[in-house]
């Protein structure tokens, strides 16, 4: 919302006393800002009848009736008069009047009332959504409902407040949900499940709100839920008020069973936008001297020009390396901006490198330029490709996709609405692109390529030596980027004549060394910027090309160059100056991936001694594991494992605080991984799998588990083809961490296994330490207790013998929960309270949240549920801060148990649905079924029966596909069901 206080304040200095009053909870008065007594219960509640009635009068035997009913008291009409004389004192002169034997309230500014403002507000929001504008709809509704603080009138008695009471709270209802309408009508289902949920649990008997509830689990792709609600609805209305449900959810229900495609979508989508929409203007510039492909200018021109009124116009232009694609397509572009006036997005996708662009790293670029902030983007592809295309909707956006790798690379960055576009370049044929029209863009003609040789040369040196010219382009196969390289060399050389560079073409087994044609032909160009580098430019160039990843840092670059960032900055910027390096965000440098190879070729051609290509990318292994191992030691203070990791030389970045290390670990994730794979050979390897280890939180965040989890099995195949016990150890610890966060525990176990076996041959006590703790904690999920138990003693002699606090801590809340499952209850409190100690005196926050955690856990066993509730908020607050969504949800899903054991199964559905919500996409299969089958619990204590089958039944399906020993217990739960 936008601030809107509770009771609105009135606008302007000169009105800073004015009177305000508020209905929508407590009644209160205040002046300015300061509030005022109103008095007893009873004095209220006659201000309150005075206010409701909007300065209309009420007669002294309407207010005895609004007070005290049919039963006043003796003195009641000299109890209403002291009443309204005192409330006189507090109110402005002349405003409440006496007239007719009776009292009436005037002279209010119409913005004096919350009540009246909620009204104003609700009917601004009936006008909005009538003139199509949802999002604004939805905003004046959300500042309408704020205006709410608790039950209306609160505290007030009589006849009169309980009635007003009563209407207010239906209105009320009625206003949330129309907003919860219309977030299912923008395509917010997933958020409004939790929501409705626990409204339904509130108002069992409302069936406007399980129908929402059905249709929001139905688009979050929860069919069988959406059925259990009718089904628990029908039975509800037959048992309490033997009716059958509403003719609108009996249609809502046939058509789920139908799968009606017009549900699946929002009715009419609208985007609410993190922030004020941008218009992006990101197509690179055309080139001057454009020359020829008019039947192509002119076709894709007739495309784009088609989205406008009908639907989304995709162009794919396909062609050899060299064809001029690019340069086709940001000339199209151009010609077409004044048809988008919403903005234009380009992205280069690096098809043909050996490390396409992710489309959901894409995706987070675009919804960025478009204006949605870094905390609104979603992590899952899915959920950024929706947002992306709700962003578009209703904008009239040109998107420039080049150097796609295929169409599955495409399909999540095209728009998908009307009046939208998108141009894309590959050179792959897209064939199984749908609805795209197709460009097969092949070499010039002779007239074109002679025109755009003379265009760069000059008409001047052409015309007397047209003959000559034919030549060139001819030799060049009239391929536009031969003849612009050839074009190039010779405006560049004014001794040279056409008929010297028609020579030099002529030798054909020169010709490709001259042109490099195809793919090589970009190598030529690279080549003629390289030659007019310095000395420090060029090597500047050669060496920053050495290393994997998408973009590379200032201080990075500067590791690999051995200089000062602000020299390193000055050579990086006057090669983006000269093209031959992008500028990708304030402090951030990227090849084109072409570029790039041109670049290792050089530096494999030129860099003497050869040594400085090892030692760079030493400098920069060395750079990412100090700085790696400075915020893992902010993160963990006390934690040895630092003291462990291979020693480095060149050193890192240091933080002020860890925030500020989090920015950096997780800014740096993609480039740093990407630079680990490379470094999976030879000396580097154990650094690598240091640099690995000491970056674990990229997989605990969930934020980066897959290409974290591709790192470490590269990591893993590199160590096993040596003979380095301590790499082959260390990596397969980071590879436990890796299936453990997956929920894939058998594995996680067997790579957990031999890292502590070849850790004691290796004597490397740090991955003996959290080998034996993680198997700990593997037991503990596959119900081994025992051996659970014995592998965490053994962790804690081995952290011990380390002098390692934090990991003695780390093992001790672990057994904490051994002993919690083993019914060990005052023992497991008692371990976990040792963890929470030893984190507390070591500063340790992160960690200390996981000790908070197991002591929630004990405490829920140990039946003190409030103090587990406590305990387990504070851990969910560390978690979020330190952006651990694995253990964010973990923590709602504890949260709901405590809730649950409660007796608050409100609170317990809502909680596990936003444990559902955050652990989408981590954690596993195993860990959605625990939620699933709490949240099939509380729906049960709901009286919500068939929703609550529906969830035991997924949690069921998973078990049994796992093998896991809870399958037994969610059989239990549906067993009535079944006998039934």
């Amino acid at each position: 919302m936008d601030g809107v206080p509770r009771v609105p304040e009135q606008r302007g200095p000169e009105q800073s006393a004015t009177l305000r009053f508020g209905v929508l909870g407590p009644v209160r008065a205040w002046r300015g800002k300061e509030p005022l007594a109103t008095g007893s219960p009873q004095q209220r509640a006659l201000l309150a009848a005075l206010l409701l009635r909007e300065g209309r009068t009420a007669t002294a035997a309407e207010l005895i009736d609004a007070l005290w009913g049919d039963r006043p008291p003796a003195r009641a009409l000299a109890t209403v008069r002291t009443y309204a004389s005192r409330l006189r004192k507090i109110l402005d002169a002349g405003m409440l009047v006496s007239e007719s034997g009776g009292y009436a309230v005037r002279g209010l500014g119409e913005d004096a009332l919350d009540l009246t403002v909620a009204q104003d507000l609700a009917a601004r929001a009936d006008k909005a959504r009538s003139d199509g504008d949802l999002c604004r709809a939805r905003e004046l509704l959300g500042r309408a409902l704020d205006l709410w603080d608790g039950e209306t009138l609160a505290g007030v008695p009589g006849p009169y407040a309980e009635a007003q009471r009563v209407r207010l709270e239906e209105w009320r209802l009625q206003l949330l949900e129309s907003r919860l309408d219309l977030d299912l009508e923008q395509g917010r289902h997933a958020e409004a499940v939790s929501e409705l949920t626990a409204l339904t649990a509130a108002h069992p008997l409302r069936e406007r709100l399980r129908e929402l509830l059905m249709l929001a689990l139905y688009r979050s792709g929860r069919q069988a839920e959406a059925l259990a609600v009718y089904a628990d609805t029908r039975r509800l209305l037959t048992d309490e008020l033997g009716v059958d449900p509403r003719p609108e959810l009996r249609e809502l229900q046939q058509r789920i069973l139908q799968a009606d495609p017009a549900l699946a979508e929002p009715s009419s989508p609208v985007a609410e936008p993190a922030v004020v929409p941008v218009r992006p203007a990101q197509l690179p510039a055309t080139v001057p001297d454009f020359t020829g492909r008019a039947s192509f200018v002119a076709e894709l021109g007739e495309v784009l020009a088609s989205a406008e009124g009908r639907v989304m116009a995709v162009s794919a232009v396909a062609g050899i390396g060299g064809v001029g694609k690019t340069t086709l397509a940001v000339h199209v572009a151009h010609r077409a901006r004044a048809a988008f006036p919403d903005g234009q997005l380009y992205v280069d996708l690096q098809g043909a490198g050996p490390r396409a662009a992710e489309p959901e790293t894409v995706l987070g670029a675009f919804l960025r330029a478009l204006g949605t902030a870094d905390s609104a983007i979603p992590d899952s592809l899915e959920e950024r490709a929706a947002l992306y295309r709700s962003l578009l909707d209703g904008r009239r956006v040109l998107v420039l996709l080049d150097n796609a790798r295929d169409a599955a690379q495409v399909r999540p960055l095209l728009p998908g609405t009307e009046g939208c576009a998108a141009l894309v370049t590959s050179r792959a044929r897209m064939v199984d692109l749908a609805g795209a029209h197709l460009v097969d863009l092949d070499v010039m003609s002779p007239e074109e390529a002679l025109e755009l040789f003379t265009r760069i040369v000059g008409e001047e040196r052409v015309a007397s030596e047209r003959e000559a010219a034919l030549d060139v382009v001819a030799a060049c196969g009239f391929l536009p980027l031969a003849i612009r390289i050839a074009a190039s060399r010779l405006a560049a050389r004014r001794t040279w004549t056409v008929s010297v560079l028609a020579a030099k073409l002529a030798d054909e087994r020169r010709r490709l060394d001259e042109l490099q044609a195809g793919d090589l032909a970009v190598k030529a160009t690279f080549e003629l910027g390289y030659g007019q580098l310095e000395p420090a430019q060029a090597r500047a160039f050669r060496l920053l090309g050495l290393a994997d990843g998408p973009d590379i840092s200032l201080p990075a670059a500067a590791a690999i160059l051995d200089l000062t960032v602000e020299e390193t900055e000055d050579l990086l910027e006057s090669l983006v100056d000269i093209s031959l390096l992008e500028s990708a965000a304030p402090g951030r440098y990227r090849f084109h991936d072409l570029v790039r190879l041109y670049a290792r070729a050089c530096a494999e051609r030129d860099e003497h001694p050869p040594s400085e290509r090892e030692a760079a990318l030493s400098r920069l292994l060395d750079f990412y594991l100090a700085t790696a191992a400075g915020v893992y030691a902010i993160e963990r203070p006390g934690d040895r494992l630092v003291d462990h990791l291979a020693p480095t030389e060149y050193p890192g970045l240091t933080f002020q605080d860890r925030h500020q290390a989090q920015d950096w670990l997780y800014s740096e994730a993609h480039a740093l991984l990407a630079f680990v794979q490379q470094c999976a050979k030879g000396p580097m390897l154990r650094r690598a799998v240091d640099l690995l280890w000491a970056a674990k939180d990229l997989a605990e965040s969930g934020a980066n588990s897959k290409q974290y989890e591709v790192a470490a099995l590269a990591l893993r195949e590199a160590a096993d083809r040596g003979d380095d016990l301590k790499a082959r150890s260390r990596a397969l610890t980071t590879l436990t961490n890796v299936h453990l966060v997956a929920g894939r525990f058998d594995q996680a176990d067997e790579e957990a296994r031999l890292a502590m076996e070849l850790a004691y041959l290796a004597d490397d006590l740090a991955p003996r330490c959290w080998a034996a703790n993680d198997r700990g904690i593997i037991a503990l999920y596959q119900n081994r207790h025992a051996d659970g138990e014995a592998y965490l003693r053994q962790a804690i002699e081995s952290f011990r013998l380390d002098r390692n606090l934090a990991g003695e801590a780390s093992a001790l809340c672990n057994l904490s929960r051994i002993h919690l499952a083993m019914g060990r209850v005052g023992s497991a409190v008692e371990l976990a309270q040792q963890g929470i100690a030893i984190y507390d005196r070591l500063g340790h926050t992160l960690r200390g949240a996981n000790g908070r955690y197991a002591l929630g856990l004990a405490l829920i066993g140990q039946g003190a549920l409030d103090t587990a509730v406590d305990r387990l908020t504070e851990a969910l607050e560390v978690f979020r801060d330190s952006r651990q969504r694995l253990w964010e949800g973990m923590t709602l899903f504890r949260l709901a148990e405590a809730h649950l054991a409660g007796q608050q199964p409100t609170r317990a559905a809502a909680l596990a649905e936003q444990a559902l919500a955050v652990l989408r996409g981590i954690g596993g299969e195993w860990r959605r079924g625990n939620v699933l089958t709490v949240l099939g619990r509380a729906l049960s204590a709901l009286g919500q029966t068939g929703r609550a089958q529906a969830c035991w039944q997924e949690a069921l399906g998973i078990y049994e596909q796992l093998g896991s020993a809870e399958a037994a217990e969610v059989r239990l739960l549906l067993a009535p069901a079944a006998a039934a």
